[in-house]
């Protein structure tokens, strides 16, 4: 039985066929992939009529759909084999190349000739100058200032002498005269005391005399006593008149001591004035401040009007004939130099000073060493003195600066340019238009050349060209010299390629 289908189009009427089922007549409506899906559902309505009617499904139906499942499965592998046998077909029937000679490149270089001799370098190092000796002037005493030096400004310039300002000196005067004053009041009074004393001396030599007749006075009466010529009374008397003699003389023997005493403590006292005296005089002296030498005046504080205090910071000096270069050597540098002259200090140095395009050379001295290695590179800080820093150019601290210090000789070396080494210790020579490595050891350096130790005779080529992959056996070919202007060079800059037989 079959059940109405929906609505088609004629090309799918026309595609639809019909096959007798297996019982009662019933049929079946097969439709193709292209078929709509209308069709499709009809088939479908058909399989279950038959299922309820009881009559099984076509089985031509499913192996037409299986086989055309597997068809489309081997497809792809097919057409894969079918491109390599096609790659291997055209890989067997390529045509041979011809082919060509074996090229070697020559790599074109530039040569330096080979010289052993001996060698002072000269080493160049770089530093700043630093002040040979600075310091802080500061005020002595205490008071207003009154008046300052013109030159007391920022960057200015003193002469050794002249006077930086002078404080308010009215109190000094008057401490100093004072002081004055009472020296001369306490010399009068030593003058004093000194007559007194002189008085009291003569006193006591009239009284030693008198003394000295009372004496003999009692003597004469004694005789004349016990020979009954005067009385016992008469030489009491005379005895006291003795007495009264030696008590005066002692009298004024005291007042003699008393007096030196006292002309003893007046002269401490005029002693003591006399440096009070000095104090005041060197304090009026040092209210006017000024320059120990030639200086460069910096860091200035004082001004006129300003009240300043004892130990006040007035400005900073710096000796401008006395500049130092500061600079650092390597220990290797430092250790060479010492070992072969023994010390360092004495050594001339040359300062060059590049101001505005124009370079200034200065003569130095080494005058000293630093106390401690420099922790921040291991190196050691050197001072040299320049000798005369006001000429050519007033030379101040704080210039970046050039040296030069000859290095120890180097005795048989070879000097090669710094292109010339690689890997810090092989050179390459030119033997037979190829390379020949040779190991080197570098001892020192001269400007941007090198001084080396090897195994190197004089007259060997040493190639001073930067390969990148240098290495024994490379071929190359020497530069010629540079032309003169207008002439043409014989071969041009870069690599050459050169046949060689397979």
């Amino acid at each position: 039985m079959i059940r109405p289908a929906r609505k088609t189009t004629p090309q799918s009427d026309a595609d639809a066929q019909r096959e007798p089922g297996a019982e009662g007549g019933s049929t079946r409506i097969h439709v193709s992939e292209s078929q709509p899906v209308t069709l499709r559902a009809a088939n479908a309505d058909a399989d279950n009529d038959a299922t309820t009617t009881g009559a099984a499904p076509a089985r031509p139906g499913r192996l037409v759909r299986f086989s055309r499942g597997l068809l489309k499965s081997l497809l792809p592998f097919a057409m894969i084999a079918a491109g390599v046998s096609g790659y291997k077909y055209l890989k067997a029937t390529r045509p041979e190349i011809p082919k060509q000679p074996n090229m070697e490149r020559a790599f074109a270089v530039d040569t330096v000739t080979a010289k052993r001799t001996s060698s002072q370098p000269l080493l160049t190092l770089y530093g700043t100058t630093v002040a040979g000796r600075q310091f802080d002037i500061r005020a002595l005493v205490a008071g207003r200032i009154v008046k300052t030096h013109d030159e007391l400004r920022e960057g200015g310039r003193i002469n050794a002498g002249e006077t930086l300002l002078a404080i308010d000196s009215f109190e000094y005067v008057s401490a100093r005269d004072e002081a004055r004053a009472q020296r001369a009041e306490t010399t009068a009074r030593l003058t004093e005391q000194q007559a007194s004393l002189k008085a009291d001396q003569t006193s006591l030599e009239h009284a030693k005399a008198q003394l000295a007749l009372a004496k003999a006075d009692v003597d004469r009466a004694v005789e004349l006593t016990s020979r009954g010529n005067l009385s016992e009374r008469t030489l009491d008397d005379r005895r006291q008149i003795v007495l009264q003699r030696q008590q005066a003389a002692d009298q004024l023997a005291n007042s003699i001591s008393v007096w030196e005493a006292r002309i003893a403590q007046t002269r401490t006292t005029t002693q003591r004035l006399d440096v009070t005296i000095a104090r005041a005089e060197r304090r009026l002296e040092e209210t006017e401040l000024k320059a120990p030498f030639d200086a460069y005046v910096t860091e200035v504080t004082a001004q006129v009007g300003r009240i300043t205090s004892i130990n006040d910071k007035i400005a900073t000096l710096i000796d401008r004939n006395w500049i130092e270069a500061q600079f650092s050597l390597t220990d290797s540098q430092f250790g060479r130099i010492v070992s072969g002259d023994g010390k360092l200090e004495g050594r001339p140095v040359e300062v060059r000073w590049t101001l505005g395009g124009e370079t200034f050379t200065y003569p130095a001295t080494i005058t000293r060493i630093a106390a401690r290695i420099a922790s921040a590179n291991g190196g050691i800080d050197v001072f040299a003195r320049v000798l005369d820093p006001m000429k050519p150019v007033p030379l101040r601290p704080g210039a970046f600066v050039e040296l030069s210090l000859a290095d120890v000789l180097f005795d048989d070396v070879v000097r090669i340019p710094n292109p010339a080494l690689y890997d810090g210790n092989t050179v390459y020579v030119v033997k037979d238009s190829r390379l020949d490595p040779r190991p080197v050891t570098v001892v020192g350096s001269n400007g941007s050349d090198l001084l080396v130790r090897a195994d190197i005779a004089d007259g060997e080529e040493i190639v001073t060209t930067r390969m990148s992959t240098p290495g024994k056996g490379v071929l190359v070919k020497r530069m010629p010299a540079a032309p003169e202007v207008g002439a043409s060079a014989d071969v041009p800059a870069g690599s050459i390629r050169q046949s060689r037989a397979p």
